[in-house]
């Protein structure tokens, strides 16, 4: 079935970071024609690989795997220049101390996960052993020197009296790099920008008209948050009001040069280049 006579599917990032991208969306596109899908970071990217989805927020690494296939929808991304928050290594000893030798890794973002390999590998010249495990810091340190968890699991970790030590990724890679960090983008498939462009152009409208309204009026996901995952409206007023969604200069260049150290580490095999959706209205 042609892309035109079916309904656009867009896929959503089921965790708070994306809230402001897409709280509301449904009600502020003038195209009907649409479904959304909410899931995990790794499920979206699976779906929009296999042409699933036709637009999703997936996780960056997964744009770099398949660059050639897809644009990035402009302005539109999750990411941090310092702390992110939401992507936590907790680790039983200190590393200035001991370095980890095994660290239980969460299965739902490669973005992070990789982002982790990184700074192990070049920051701190360790190359500990990464056991994929089901977000649960207990059991994932049962067996392990660290745990990588991220989302709002990460979150509602890091309320805990665990007596661990946590690093913020997003934190860690500004103090390494002087840039932002983008874990998140939203791309949409090169197809079916080329041959339904008004309906990828009605879907961008309407998610850069949603993260403008969010991000001036937290109220709502603020409530949202403190209903659904805990926590006081001032913990979750600060984890908004760090994250950024318009994937300026700062992140645009964090981004690269996560892409050039995953393809010298070779956890990519290819060059990463940003190509975005031309916007129709800005012609």
């Amino acid at each position: 079935m042609g892309i035109k006579s079916r309904p656009i599917t867009i896929g959503r990032i089921d965790y708070a970071n994306a809230w402001p991208l897409f709280h509301q969306f449904e009600e502020r596109t003038e195209w009907n024609g649409f479904e959304v899908i909410k899931r995990v970071p790794s499920e979206l990217n699976r779906m929009l690989q296999a042409g699933e989805l036709d637009v999703s927020a997936i996780s960056s690494f997964s744009y770099g795997q398949n660059a050639n296939d897809y644009v990035l929808l402009p302005e539109l991304s999750v990411g941090s220049v310092g702390n992110v928050n939401s992507i936590l290594l907790f680790l039983k000893e200190p590393i200035e101390r001991k370095r980890p030798e095994r660290i239980a890794v969460t299965t739902t973002s490669a973005t992070s996960v990789n982002l982790l390999k990184i700074m192990m590998t070049l920051h701190f010249e360790c190359n500990p052993e990464y056991i994929p495990a089901a977000p649960d810091l207990d059991s994932m340190l049962k067996t392990s020197d660290a745990a990588l968890i991220i989302g709002d699991t990460a979150i509602q970790a890091s309320w805990l009296e665990h007596g661990l030590h946590v690093i913020d990724l997003g934190q860690l890679w500004n103090q390494w790099t002087g840039l932002g960090m983008t874990y998140a983008v939203v791309a949409a498939r090169r197809e079916a920008a080329q041959s339904a462009p008004e309906a990828i152009q009605a879907v961008y409208k309407a998610l850069k008209a949603s993260k403008q309204y969010n991000k001036t009026h937290l109220g709502p996901l603020i409530d949202q948050a403190c209903t659904q995952l805990g926590g006081v409206a001032s913990y979750w007023e600060m984890y908004f009001h760090s994250l950024q969604y318009d994937f300026g200069s700062k992140l645009q260049e964090g981004l690269k040069l996560y892409f050039d150290y995953s393809k010298q580490l070779g956890l990519l095999t290819n060059d990463v280049k940003l190509t975005f959706f031309e916007d129709q209205s800005a012609q």
